[in-house]
């Protein structure tokens, strides 16, 4: 979160006008990959025994045109604005799900649909 801030400000205050820049982390990750690690996190944050989360992964038939994994290339705001990221995306993911569950009742709002009532109230 703070490294994607912290591009934002770059590309605000360093980039070209016109411009568009890719903000990554320089790593790729197959989707199944990036789920087991979560749920390696989540069961040490939780404090369940290793592989719990994991057994709750129920595979499927893939959708024609199912993205195996998705890249971005940050070259260019690497190269033109000298951004990178300051934390590893394992870390990343760690903070990210620290947030969440130190935020539950903002999780819990957003996960039961209350958050619909503000725009219907907004936008009838």
């Amino acid at each position: 979160m703070i490294d994607h801030a912290r591009a934002i400000d770059l590309v605000f205050h360093n980039g070209k006008l016109g411009q568009s820049y890719n903000v990554g982390g320089f790593n790729e990750w197959q989707n199944i990959d990036l789920v087991k690690e979560l749920c390696k996190q989540m069961d040490e944050k939780l404090g369940r025994e290793e592989g719990t989360s994991s057994r709750l992964i129920t595979y499927v038939k893939d959708r024609p045109g199912h993205d195996l994994r998705y890249a971005i290339d940050a070259t260019k705001i690497n190269q033109d604005l000298g951004y990178s990221p300051s934390v590893t995306f394992e870390e990343g993911l760690s903070k990210t799900i620290d947030w969440y569950l130190e935020n539950q009742d903002w999780l819990d709002q957003v996960t039961s649909g209350e958050y619909q009532h503000y725009y219907e109230k907004q936008y009838q």
